[in-house]
């Protein structure tokens, strides 16, 4: 990989770099990069599982370009992701006097990120921040993009904001600490930019499956830097999702309802997998997929170790559960289908019925 940076414009004017790397060697020169300096105060946010492998790490970093740095762990897990939870980061952001000059750390994964980014689009208005995504699927989707936001009661993400980091600092070594299902969870996001935007790139995760799969940290640097490339590109044609945005939620609307229907016990990538595959069966039903073509992206999931069916999950739960889901509005159902293999477009005309029968091919599956 020739470069190991991506700029991201909002408005047409840069927003902040995606930068790869294989340490943490080099986080303290782009933390100064961004104008971080000796005058500001740092707050690192990570959990429990995240602080004993990497905040030493950061804390470090940090110290070489910040003469103040504290942190904040958060309990791991979705369960934690709601307003009690941040209330305890603004306390603390509130005793330790932050104000709008410094910066948040987001040390972790997708929970991590997004609560973090939530905190700091709403402290005292606004406060800079930075991601440091340990996971694939941080790396490969919610780190990018701006998206913040906390679940609450029952409705997931249904609290948040559109909040841009000054900096994406991806160290690929983190993802040595995942295990195997950890790793092929994450995988499920880039697979889904393959799909909806670029075929070529699908094939290239075909062509690479097993360097992939062996963990191979020079495919990974390069498949991250061109799944990441994909999701800048579309963020940067609308970054408030009032139009291609919600491509990016194929797969997502009968995932989450799925992911909610097993009460968490799912990683949020395998149900992202399932949701792609019932989508894809609808693109079939819909006739924009042929069979075939829908059996291959079915197939193409298990290699990756990722599920194409479930468990006898409550059917009616999961279709009630898609009601509720934030990506509806105007009582009128934004449903992401294929028109082929690199090709996403927006549909408005799946039923319940089609979801049902999506959701019950992939009981079947189980059988």
């Amino acid at each position: 990989m020739e470069n190991n940076r991506l700029e991201v414009l909002y408005n047409k004017k840069k927003a902040y770099d995606i930068v790869f790397e294989t340490s943490f060697e080099n986080l303290a020169s782009e933390l100064e990069g961004i104008g971080v300096t000796k005058a500001n105060q740092i707050c690192i946010v990570t959990d429990e599982h995240v602080e004993p492998l990497y905040l030493s790490f950061v804390v470090d970093a940090c110290k070489k370009v910040c003469d103040k740095v504290i942190s904040y762990t958060f309990p791991a897990g979705e369960d934690h992701k709601n307003l009690d939870e941040i209330r305890g980061l603004y306390e603390a952001l509130i005793e330790e006097h932050f104000t709008r000059k410094d910066f948040l750390i987001a040390l972790g994964g997708g929970v991590v990120g997004d609560m973090t980014g939530f905190a700091a689009a709403t402290y005292l208005r606004g406060i800079r921040f930075v991601q440091i995504p340990t996971t694939l699927l941080a790396q490969a989707d919610s780190s990018i993009g701006g998206k913040t936001g906390v679940d609450f009661e029952s409705y997931k993400n249904m609290v948040g904001a559109f909040h841009m980091p000054s900096l994406v600092y991806t160290n690929v070594a983190t993802l040595r600490s995942l295990d195997d299902r950890q790793f092929s969870a994450g995988f499920a996001e880039i697979m889904k930019h393959g799909l909806i935007k670029d075929v070529a790139f699908y094939e290239w995760l075909l062509e690479n499956m097993y360097e992939i799969t062996d963990h191979d940290e020079e495919v990974i640097m390069e498949m991250l830097y061109r799944s990441d490339s994909i999701k800048k590109a579309v963020v940067e044609k609308d970054p408030t999702e009032q139009g291609d945005r919600a491509l990016l939620n194929f797969g997502h609307t009968l995932g989450h309802a799925i992911e909610k229907a097993s009460n968490f016990t799912l990683f949020h990538g395998e149900c992202v997998a399932l949701g792609c595959v019932a989508a894809a069966h609808i693109s079939y039903l819909h006739q924009l997929l042929s069979k075939d073509e829908y059996l291959e992206v079915r197939d193409m999931f298990v290699p990756f170790g990722l599920p194409i069916s479930m468990d006898d999950l409550d059917v009616d739960m999961i279709l009630d559960n898609v009601s509720q889901d934030k990506k509806n509005g105007e009582n009128q159902l934004k449903f992401i289908l294929l028109k082929k293999i690199g090709k996403a477009v927006i549909d408005t005309s799946v039923t319940r019925k089609d979801m049902e029968t999506a959701v019950r091919e992939l009981l079947l599956l189980d059988d």
